[in-house]
């Protein structure tokens, strides 16, 4: 096993268990970990989860959030089981290890107010709904400002796709939500390059980034020059 599977991957009070990438060894009772199976350290010592006391506990995957906390809660021994990921250089959750009985009641708590919580994730949904309607509101307005030339149901479009929550655009960065002219400039910018010049074209056949932006440069800017004027 590599050393990086080895180390704690953070600082943490929980038991951490390891869903092992590369196969591996019991130090105690030298039984073979396989890709996929759980593994303890103690210390510098990697333990099957027999040997580190934990084989008693259910193995419950990441997802359920509400079943997750309460299982942990019930559970008088519990442990976050990790596992490495190569492309991205860091440990990342997997699920739980639980007691089978802590398992069990969260189960049953978690049926008991499914149709509470079902409701409550619907009204969170339609609050967040309506604050990104606001937003992209807010910001086709300062794109018709800031390019009055650009035809209204652009603007809308341009301030609907930087703006999807989760998506990492400049419309969801602290300058996009804060309503920023140059966030918002950058925004408009990208969408006509993409849309009014041949520049994914040209990345298709093989420019590079740099190269195709110096080839449309021209055709962005009598595009953008446009918008920047007064609709006739």
């Amino acid at each position: 096993m590599k050393p990086e599977e080895h180390q704690s991957p953070s600082e943490t009070k929980d038991l951490v268990v390891f869903d092992i990438v590369r196969e591996s060894k019991c130090a105690e009772c030298l039984h073979e970990l396989w890709k996929g199976d759980f593994l303890f350290m103690e210390g510098r010592r990697p333990l099957c989860l027999r040997c580190a006391d934990l084989d008693h506990l259910v193995y419950l995957p990441r997802g359920d959030t509400a079943l997750t906390r309460r299982a942990r809660k019930r559970s008088a021994l519990s442990a976050v089981v990790v596992r490495f990921s190569r492309s991205r250089g860091r440990y990342e959750r997997q699920g739980v290890l639980v007691e089978e009985a802590a398992l069990d009641r969260a189960e049953e708590e978690c049926r008991a107010d499914s149709d509470q919580r079902c409701a409550k994730r619907e009204q969170n949904r339609l609050r967040l709904a309506e604050q990104d309607r606001d937003l992209a509101a807010s910001m086709t307005a300062v794109i018709i400002r800031l390019f009055p030339g650009c035809p209204p149901e652009e603007a809308r479009a341009v301030a609907a796709h930087t703006s999807v929550r989760g998506s990492g655009r400049v419309g969801r960065t602290s300058a996009g939500r804060a309503l920023e002219e140059d966030a918002l400039t950058a925004a408009v910018i990208a969408a006509a390059r993409h849309k009014h010049t041949p520049y994914d074209r040209l990345l298709m056949r093989g420019y590079s980034r740099g190269e195709a932006r110096n080839a449309i440069r021209d055709a962005l800017d009598r595009v953008l020059e446009s918008w920047r004027c007064l609709a006739s």
